[in-house]
């Protein structure tokens, strides 16, 4: 059965160039062009992949990522965003609301496709499952990865399906710093580049879950020009402890 994706863009234009090269590579392809029915389509359909203009007439593509998100039925869709809006703050505001990718245009074809191969990859694997050398418990922390959950302190977390395959990346390589181009290529499925404001994002997600002062982390640590390390004791101890 072929992925189906749904593309959400206001351009006529656009949305056909998108659906001809997606239908060439072999997707299923539905239309919307505004916010609104794209949500509903979402719904109704449950497809494996959305790619979601942010400039449409009614509702923002921003406020229909957050309505997905919180919508029980679509929370677990990847949605790669395609916009002119490129500035930092635009991309931060994106993975804020939900997204799991996020692209500028104009971009090149053979990007998009690279980047919606890599979202439906990731979307079927659930990691930390198969072979015996995955780690999957260190001290106070244990991946829950049939529900994207872990036992932290001995309090049940959700993640999201990205935040816990960032957590999932950093703990196979505890007490080691993972460079940004690592992290983008194991949890994002494509070549790294320039721009780790991506990863920014879902780290300070995943401390705002699991610090008990984000601003100060003591267990997800920023190691400045090279990456980031999880530091865990071996032993579970409160995490509020001096």
């Amino acid at each position: 059965m072929k992925p189906r994706i749904l593309i959400i863009d206001d351009d006529p234009a656009i949305a056909d160039v998108l659906a001809i090269n997606l239908q060439m590579a072999g997707y299923e392809v539905t239309k919307s062009l505004d916010g609104m029915q794209g949500q509903a389509l979402a719904v109704q359909l449950s497809p494996d992949l959305i790619l979601l203009d942010l400039m449409l007439p009614q509702v923002d593509g921003f406020t229909i990522c957050q309505r997905l998100r919180r919508d029980p039925r679509t929370q677990d869709i990847p949605i790669l965003m395609l916009t002119a809006l490129s500035q930092t703050h635009n991309k931060v505001e994106g993975f804020n609301a939900g997204a799991d990718d996020y692209l500028t245009k104009p971009f090149e074809l053979e990007e998009m496709l690279a980047r919606v191969r890599a979202l439906l990859r990731r979307a079927d694997r659930i990691p930390a499952t198969a072979g015996h050398r995955e780690i999957l418990s260190y001290g106070p922390l244990t991946l829950v990865p049939e529900r994207f959950e872990v036992s932290w302190f001995g309090k049940i977390i959700k993640l999201t399906r990205l935040e816990f395959e960032l957590l999932h990346c950093l703990l196979q390589r505890h007490g080691q710093t993972v460079s940004p181009s690592e992290i983008l290529k194991e949890v994002w499925g494509y070549d790294p580049d320039d721009d780790i404001e991506t990863i920014r994002v879902h780290v300070r997600h995943l401390r705002t879950k699991l610090e008990p002062d984000p601003r100060n982390p003591r267990y997800i640590k920023t190691v400045y020009g090279a990456g980031y390390c999880l530091e865990l004791p071996s032993h579970i101890e409160p995490p509020n402890a001096s």
